[in-house]
């Protein structure tokens, strides 16, 4: 495992408005043989605590499982040309939602790298948002 910095740029379409969220931050990065996992903490409107983020992705690219542990627990399950039901906690409770993977894209080098994904989240079978997620890496 060792310390990186994360650059992550998170894009969600509704209807015909866009929104956009840039975050830096320092994580860990580790690879196995099937698998690259990013840990990083996401900090929140005071007073709530930060939010732990596992982000888990095939060698393969055609699975994502992006985790959140804290105040507001999710997982997401993004596999490409798949719709998976996914559950995420809120304040007010537990909300059931489709996600449907759309591509996955890995560029790993020695020293820094990038993962791209999109996929779209869905209540009852309606897409709500489309979505892509950047997240950069490089030593620290």
């Amino acid at each position: 495992m060792k310390e990186v910095l994360l650059e992550i740029i998170g894009t969600q379409r509704i209807d015909n408005q866009k929104d956009k969220v840039e975050m830096t931050t320092v994580g860990t990065f580790e690879e196995s043989d099937s698998e690259y996992i990013i840990k990083y903490k996401e900090e929140q409107e005071p007073p709530s605590a930060p939010v732990d983020v596992c982000v888990t992705v095939s060698k393969s690219e055609n699975m994502v499982e992006l985790t959140r542990s804290g105040a507001g627990q999710s997982c997401l399950i993004i596999e490409r040309s798949k719709r998976n039901l996914c559950n995420y906690a809120t304040d007010y409770g537990d909300i059931l939602m489709g996600i449907s993977g759309h591509s996955i894209d890995i560029n790993n080098e020695e020293e820094k790298g990038s993962f791209y994904f999109s996929y779209d989240i869905d209540f009852n079978g309606a897409v709500a948002s489309k979505n892509e997620v950047k997240m950069s890496y490089r030593n620290n």
